[in-house]
Formats: C-alpha cells, sequence, structure tokens
C-alpha cells in the first residue's frame, strides 16, 4: 500500500525541508517524493538534511504543477492548518489515514502539503478529496513541513497495524479524467450564462466538493461529459435561432 502513497510538495522554498521531509518519509517506508516548483533542487543543503534518505532524493520526481504531480491519482489528501473557509471536508491524521491506505490497496493516492508560508492555495485545496489538519496548539498552529510529513507518516503505520481492507467494485477515475471535467464543466456553465449573478470560484469549489464525495468512475464521466456537450449545443441553436429571428438585436 505505500509503494501506492506518493508526497506532493508544492512550491518549497527552502531545500532543506526538501531533505528533511525525504528523511521523515524514509523512515516511514513512504518512497515516492513529487516536487511541485521548488525554489531550490537538486540541492547540497537538501542532501545534507536527508541525512541519508538520499534514495528518495534522487528518485524524486519535479513537476511543473499540481496537476502534474497528481497525474493518475485517485485519492488526494490536502494538508491544512486553516479550518474556515474550507471547501472540503477536513478531518484529523487518525480519521483519514485508514481510508488512505484503503485507496491505496489498488491505486495511486497522494498527500498534498504546501509552501511553508502560506500553504496550499484554493485551487490546491480544490484538487484534493479531503482536508487533513494536525491538531496543535491554536495561538501557535505553524508546523514544519518536515515535521508534519513526519507525524502524517506515523499515523499511516498506525492505521496500517490494524488495517484490514474492504472489497470494493468502484474504480474511481483518475486525477487528470476528473480535472478534464471540471473544466468542461465550467466552460459550459459560462456558455449557457449561468455565471451571471453566481460567484463563479466560489461555485466550481462547492460543485468540486459535490462530485468529489461520489468518487466519479471513467464511464460516469463519460456521461456527464456527454450531457454537457449536449447543453453547448442546444444553447448554440437557441441562439442561432435567435439570432435569425431578430437580426437588428446586438447581442451582449
Amino acid at each position: 500500500m505505500l509503494n501506492n502513497i506518493r508526497v506532493v510538495l508544492s512550491h518549497t522554498t527552502h531545500p532543506g525541508n526538501i531533505g528533511a521531509a525525504a528523511r521523515a518519509m524514509q523512515t516511514m517506508g513512504l518512497r515516492h517524493l513529487y516536487l511541485v516548483n521548488p525554489r531550490h533542487f537538486p540541492d547540497a543543503r537538501a542532501t545534507a538534511m536527508a541525512a541519508g534518505a538520499d534514495d528518495v532524493l534522487q528518485h524524486a520526481t519535479v513537476c511543473s504543477s499540481v496537476d502534474d504531480a497528481l497525474q493518475g491519482v485517485v485519492f488526494t489528501v490536502a494538508m491544512t492548518a486553516r479550518l474556515r473557509d474550507i471547501s472540503i471536508d477536513v478531518k484529523t491524521p487518525r480519521e483519514a489515514m485508514p481510508q488512505v491506505l484503503q485507496e491505496a490497496v489498488a491505486h495511486p493516492v497522494a498527500l498534498l502539503f504546501g509552501t511553508e508560508m502560506s500553504g496550499l492555495t484554493n485551487e490546491e485545496m480544490g484538487k484534493a478529496h479531503v482536508g487533513v489538519n494536525i491538531p496543535t496548539d491554536p495561538d501557535f498552529s505553524s508546523l514544519n513541513i518536515a515535521a508534519a510529513v513526519q507525524v502524517i507518516g506515523y499515523e499511516l503505520s498506525v492505521a496500517a497495524a490494524a488495517f484490514k481492507p474492504e472489497n470494493t467494485a468502484i474504480q474511481p477515475a483518475p486525477h487528470e479524467r476528473v480535472e478534464g471535467l471540471y473544466a468542461h464543466l465550467e466552460k459550459t456553465l459560462v456558455e449557457i450564462g449561468f455565471f451571471t449573478t453566481q460567484n463563479p470560484a466560489r461555485l466550481m469549489r462547492r460543485l468540486r466538493r459535490l462530485f468529489s464525495r461520489t468518487r466519479l468512475e471513467d464511464e460516469e464521466i463519460n456521461i456527464l461529459r456527454g450531457v454537457l456537450s449536449t447543453a453547448t449545443a442546444y444553447n448554440a441553436r437557441l441562439k442561432k435561432r435567435y439570432a435569425e429571428e431578430h437580426p437588428d438585436v446586438q447581442e451582449h
């Protein structure tokens, strides 16, 4: 199961944190490190802080975007220190890690960590199925990335000790297929004028949350995209007919 789990660090600014995170990963049996636009990597400071976890660093995958890092992933957990204005459900590590293991039985999953200063953006959070908040002192909630990786790795080992896989017939679609649906959905809603009196970004975050709870499969995505294509075509026909019947009316 651990071989199906990737740790994704987004826009890490200090290479020492990358090395320390690699060390934390190796101590807990995690091997797959993905780095999204790290400011400095490879770097001697990362190697020094890895303290022997060179294999994790040497095989780290550097990506240009979070979407690239999540290619093929069917379940993403986003780490967050924020508890307000989050568009996905937020759990503790002890609550979330059994589900991570269950998903990792047969599919790639991702643990997504944000940059040191500000964490994950709203857009990055929206790509996850669930958020995880490590309980800390509310007066000093800042947690080093490597420390957070260590905590999550430990909670995975605790969950694994009592883990019993469940039989499931669901074959969830990978990240890129779901993102394609969201892009198609947003484009269609713009074309049919749905966003006229709405906040598009906030509404799309809500729609993402709705669909993430359903764990869409490939065939279901095909059906939904077919519906969207039909809606777009129908809307175009209506506009064409209106233009033909009202040639003197300028469309806005």
